[in-house]
């Protein structure tokens, strides 16, 4: 029996369920790994942290929370994958330009925040 990998996948900013209309990113680790090269060769590597993040693409549906992303600076997003793997982030904030596309009904969003742990 195959088991499902891909497919719809499920988005709660405090609690309030957005529509996902396109891919939904998280990241794997929280660290940037790059290597350190000699005049002799790869000597190791430096670790650099990296910021946690949800990414995605949201249907921009006549109740989207508008004033909740815009206010909030503390919230949860909760981002479930098809594959069943959980992501949480905490104290999160929208960031970067969020817009909304009248053309496709969507708006890109990012959030960032303090902490990111897959459960």
């Amino acid at each position: 029996m195959a088991d499902r990998i891909a497919g719809v996948c499920y988005i709660k900013v405090d609690g309030v369920q957005l529509e996902v209309k396109g891919g939904l990113e998280c990241p794997i680790m929280a660290v940037k790994r790059e290597p350190m090269m000699s005049s002799g060769g790869p000597v190791g590597y430096k670790e650099t942290p990296l910021f946690p993040f949800v990414k995605l693409t949201a249907v921009f549906t006549r109740d989207f929370p508008i004033a909740k992303l815009q206010a909030g600076t503390d919230m949860t997003c909760t981002a479930e994958f098809a594959n069943g793997k959980v992501y949480v982030l905490s104290g999160a904030w929208l960031a970067n330009e969020a817009s909304g596309k009248g053309e496709e009904g969507e708006v890109e969003l990012e959030f960032n925040g303090t902490n990111g742990a897959w459960q």
